[in-house]
């Protein structure tokens, strides 16, 4: 059985578009340290500041290899930097959910 991680970004709304560029390079990032990119998703309408993101893995413990591996990738790392800097994320939020199956 697979999890999702599903991410809510709570954004600085001035700055979008740089959440949005970071969004973008995650796109490569992330399937190149185990995980499985399902999307990012910006705000079109109504509230202006959540964002989410949503991933897929095997299991917790991929996900905890993820994490490790994620953490010492030089693009990772430059990522999670350029957020620190800029501060356009305000705050985030991890939910872990198992899909419905038929």
């Amino acid at each position: 059985m697979s999890i999702v991680c599903c991410i809510r970004y709570v954004i600085d709304p001035f700055q979008r578009g740089a959440f949005e560029a970071y969004a973008r390079r995650w796109l490569t990032i992330i399937p190149a340290c185990g995980g499985e990119c399902l999307g990012y998703f910006l705000p079109h309408e109504g509230t202006n500041n959540i964002a989410l993101a949503m991933l897929r893995f095997d299991s917790l413990a991929a996900y905890e290899a993820y994490r490790a591996r994620i953490k010492t990738d030089p693009a990772g790392r430059a990522n999670f930097q350029d957020a620190q800097e800029k501060r356009f994320i305000l705050s985030e939020e991890r939910s872990f959910l198992t899909p419905v199956e038929a």
